[in-house]
């Protein structure tokens, strides 16, 4: 019943077998995309592949040499699934953050998760270097620690009678944070080899898609499927809470219950995010309204589409980054800035214009 309910105030003029075929149209298109952009991202470096050669050589037509099997599938296929991890992670991140406090500007990092994982990988670079869980780096793991715990501190100390107020959320997340970042100042002075260990910071800070084991890959993956299952219920219950809590609230829905979900998948997939690819800004802000632009604002039709999206996206963006300065190579967040900056104050004019009606 709430389904339906939700449905109709939603799209009411369009029948949900006729969204449902186009869901489907969008999806599979987004997919051929998505491998499409696969092929490409790993063709294209010093050493070119022709994607004819690499068809033939993964369908057993054609066969590589070693060192190009070495370069192909031991650095750049790891290297563009991360990117797409990363991209498809961030995205959903930033579609139920959106979602949760019905604003178009909240991204992944709204409620302080960077302040927490700078922090995180400041300690894993300059105190401990040589500390490693199932393959995955001090500053991988750190990171990842770091986001998820400032993420529950915000929580707790946003709530109040029983309930978390969004605006306390909001105000205690960019307090948290900003404290936890000016915080891994006292990390960094202590580090033994200070100079050495700012341009590895500052570079992680940029955003940087390294070339994860195919192990550290796979935990990756498991993990952000997971929250990606758990984010299609709560997408459901962001589609009723944006009718208003009040109505929410007769339909059964239990609201204070739904925003602790979509903080906890939204802060998962983040921190995971942040583990292999550092900080990358403007992606979560991006992408969802390329989304709402194909599709409309029903959450669970979006979020399969934000998760293509996001990673066709970051895919895209990680191969511009290491092959526009050949061979250097530009930090992926630095590249995506310039991509998302422009579009985030499209949104912000727009905005504007709307609060001004």
């Amino acid at each position: 019943m709430e389904a339906e309910i939700v449905e109709s105030a939603i799209s009411p003029a369009t029948s949900v077998q006729a969204r449902n075929v186009h869901l489907g149209l969008v999806v599979c298109a987004l997919m051929c995309l998505l491998i499409l952009v696969l092929l490409l991202s790993i063709g294209i470096g010093a050493v070119k592949v022709p994607i004819n050669l690499l068809l033939g050589s993964l369908f057993g037509g054609h066969s590589l040499s070693p060192n190009e099997k070495v370069i192909l599938f031991q650095i750049r296929l790891p290297r563009t699934l991360a990117a797409g991890l990363v991209g498809a992670a961030l995205s959903v991140a930033g579609l139920l953050f959106q979602g949760l406090f019905r604003n178009p500007l909240a991204d992944p990092y709204v409620i302080g998760s960077s302040g927490g994982a700078v922090l995180g990988g400041s300690i894993g670079m300059f105190i401990l270097p040589q500390f490693s869980w199932f393959g995955f780096s001090a500053t991988a793991v750190l990171a990842f620690a770091g986001s998820a715990t400032t993420i529950g501190l915000v929580y707790w100390l946003a709530r109040v009678g029983g309930r978390t107020p969004i605006v306390n959320l909001l105000l205690a997340g960019f307090a948290v944070s900003t404290m936890l970042s000016y915080s891994s100042y006292f990390v960094e002075i202590l580090g033994e080899d200070y100079g050495v260990g700012m341009r590895a910071l500052a570079s992680w800070l940029h955003g940087v898609i390294g070339v994860p084991s195919w192990t550290q890959l796979l935990v990756i993956a498991v993990m952000i499927c997971l929250a990606g299952l758990f984010a299609l219920p709560l997408a459901r219950r962001l589609n009723t809470l944006a009718l208003g809590e009040d109505y929410a609230h007769q339909l059964g829905v239990r609201v204070e219950y739904a925003r602790i979900g979509v903080i906890v998948v939204g802060s998962l997939l983040t921190a995971a995010a942040v583990s292999v690819g550092g900080l990358i800004s403007f992606v979560g802000l991006v992408v969802p309204h390329l989304g709402r632009m194909m599709m409309g604002p029903d959450n669970v039709r979006l979020l399969p589409v934000t998760a293509l999206l996001g990673a066709i996206l970051l895919m895209l963006t990680d191969t511009l980054a290491r092959t526009l300065l050949a061979p250097s190579e530009l930090p992926v967040g630095v590249l995506m800035a310039f991509i998302g900056g422009p579009f985030f104050l499209y949104l912000l004019r727009k905005t504007k214009r709307e609060y001004s009606l």
